[in-house]
């Protein structure tokens, strides 16, 4: 057990650095709970009217971090290995891809948006609602939050360059202002509080995009205050200048990990369409679900960042069997968190549900969907874990092979599939989505083992 456990030290250089992580994700979670607890005592067509427009961003921002993650990989190394101008071309690369992403997300949304959103509206064998207006709904918040997108990239491209050179405070205070801001605002202007008028679903848009405006000022400024010690952000702007080298090694890496994220979240978002089948009541009670479950998750992502930042830094600097040494560490760390945060969740999850305005055969759903993902969370660690694990030493194709195309081979058919041909319960099928991940874990072991990702590959 001993080469599964560090000494003192070993987590006090984990916890420097996954602390503010969790904070940030943490208060960010917490608020988007409120919020949709918010949206939600507008009726369950408003609160899934906002759910399917969120699942439809969600594709987007994941396709963001997809873009940056292949430069992050090398951003990471450079930095281990001292070098600033290569830290430098990592970041102009990420706000490149992030323009082009950001100008596609939009015309999409903009010609089929209407069309995304029928998608995920059917009465379903679980019960339904207001068809109509849950598509206006959806089609007012998707509107106001286009405006964001931008923002949203370019705050995405400092927070990932910061944490790779070592910092995670600021983006965590900038992540905190920007919250407590949509807090205020969401009451302000929902309900029509402090003088603004109530707006509703629109109103929680507005008070999101505000938000993301105000996070990306705080962060753009105090980055280039301290040029001095964010040496990379020097004349950042000055040209656009990438060595070509540098831009081919960004992409053979980065592409399959583009790949992966486009295909993974899309296929998460086809997931959540085949449950919506079932009828508007499941929208919402996976709404309900996926939202108190996050905040469950903010050690979960927050280790996902910690083992890209020490792992990489390590292997950067050539340290192989350290790297190896820390991977294992936190992935133990990591898993053993989650049999008890797990536990926690599923103790709590016949109360939570209990907050929301809406029926009470949706809020039953969602604590039986809380319990099935919190059983299942020390396995969702592991994996993450491996992840992870692999795209810090540049084996994006495996993370390629091991993330979207199990999705696509396993998760996705199984969804689809019982919830259009087969009068399988909801819950069942659910449950059965879920658990296909242990196939994806015994892969994930052999994989950790193999050793193969522990390579430097910046002085290749």
């Amino acid at each position: 057990m001993k080469k599964f456990i560090g000494d003192k030290a070993f987590y006090k250089m984990v916890l420097v650095l996954l602390i503010p992580m969790v904070v940030q994700q943490g208060i960010t979670n917490f608020v988007n709970l409120l919020d949709n607890i918010m949206v939600g005592s507008l009726g369950t067509e408003s609160m899934s009217g906002v759910a399917i427009i969120n699942q439809l961003l969600f594709v987007f921002n994941i396709t963001i971090f997809g873009c940056i993650s292949g430069a992050s990989i090398y951003g990471a190394q450079f930095f281990g290995k001292k070098d600033h101008d290569g830290v430098r071309y990592t970041f102009r690369f990420k706000i490149f891809l992030g323009v082009i992403v950001c100008i596609i997300a939009t015309i999409i949304f903009i010609l089929w948006g209407d069309n995304l959103i029928k998608l995920y509206l059917s009465e379903g064998s679980e019960g339904g609602g207001d068809l109509i207006f849950t598509l206006s709904e959806a089609r007012s918040y998707l509107k106001v939050m286009l405006w964001g997108l931008i923002p949203f990239m370019i705050s995405q491209c400092y927070f990932t360059t910061l944490r790779e050179t070592g910092e995670t405070v600021m983006p965590m205070i900038a992540s905190t202002i920007a919250i407590f801001v949509n807090l205020t605002l969401n009451y302000a202007l929902i309900f029509g509080n402090f003088g603004f008028p109530a707006l509703g679903v629109k109103g929680a848009a507005i008070a999101t995009v505000i938000s993301r405006y105000v996070e990306t000022a705080y962060i753009v400024i105090r980055t280039h205050r301290n040029f001095d010690k964010f040496i990379f952000i020097q004349k950042v702007y000055s040209s656009f200048y990438i060595p070509i080298d540098v831009i081919k090694r960004i992409v053979i890496t980065g592409t399959p990990l583009l790949m992966n994220e486009v295909l993974w979240s899309v296929g998460m978002a086809t997931i959540t369409q085949s449950y919506s089948v079932r009828g508007l009541k499941v929208m919402a009670a996976l709404n309900i679900s996926s939202t108190v479950s996050n905040l469950f998750m903010i050690v979960f992502f927050a280790m996902g960042g910690a083992i890209s930042i020490l792992v990489g830094q390590e292997l950067g600097a050539g340290n192989i069997e350290k790297a190896k040494d820390i991977d294992r560490k936190l992935i133990f760390f990591n898993v053993s968190m989650y049999v008890f945060i797990g536990a926690l969740l599923a103790s709590l999850a016949p109360f939570i549900p209990l907050i929301y305005n809406t029926e009470d055969s949706v809020r039953s759903l969602a604590t039986q969907f809380l319990i099935v993902y919190a059983t299942a969370m020390p396995l969702f660690a592991f994996n993450h874990s491996t992840y992870f694990t692999m795209r810090s030493g540049g084996k994006t194709i495996i993370t390629f092979l091991f993330d979207s195309v199990f999705v696509w081979l396993i998760s996705l058919p199984l969804a689809f599939t019982l919830s259009r041909y087969t009068s399988i319960n909801i819950l069942l099928i659910y449950l059965m989505v879920q658990y296909s991940d242990s196939i994806k874990a015994i892969v994930g072991g052999f994989l950790l083992k193999s050793g193969i990702w522990a390579k430097n590959i910046i002085d290749k």
